[in-house]
């Protein structure tokens, strides 16, 4: 069965903690695919990734960057996976995926935007009434997530 986590950023933006994430993901030999809510949004996180550290490097790519199965980590609009992912984050409260196909499903959602938290709330029940194993990790004021 699929392990479906919700995230709740508290005290980092998405932009600090989706790379720290994707670095893990890497590092473990698995492929993710990012599904966000806007074109706009897909355009930043695509910049952003080149250099949201010094030093930092995460091989991605978007529809705009050729054949999908080149990039590990793949930044979408749409509900398909054409670079064979095995994680799944979901941010911007993107969903619509066979969630089942992956071995992980991250929801990454914004704590300090009270409509995000409520969406997270309607995804979080909607997922459990359907019988899904769910969990759920806050951020601590460090910025470490603290699994609840």
């Amino acid at each position: 069965m699929t392990d479906i986590s919700f995230y709740h950023l508290t005290t980092q933006s998405l932009e600090h903690a989706l790379p720290k994430l994707l670095e893990l993901t890497i590092e473990s030999g698995e492929r993710a695919l990012v599904v966000i809510g806007n074109k706009e949004r897909v355009e930043f996180l695509n910049e952003h990734l080149w250099s949201y550290e010094a030093g930092s490097w995460l091989p991605h790519g978007t529809q705009d960057d050729g054949d999908p199965s080149d990039h590990p980590i793949y930044l979408s609009l749409e509900n398909e996976n054409p670079n064979s992912a095995t994680f799944l984050f979901l941010v911007d409260g993107a969903s619509g995926l066979e969630l089942d196909s992956f071995k992980r499903v991250f929801d990454l959602f914004d704590g300090r935007n009270e409509e995000a938290v409520a969406a997270a709330r309607v995804r979080w029940a909607s997922l459990k009434s359907g019988g899904h194993s769910l969990s759920y990790w806050r951020q601590g004021d460090d910025g470490r997530w603290n699994k609840a």
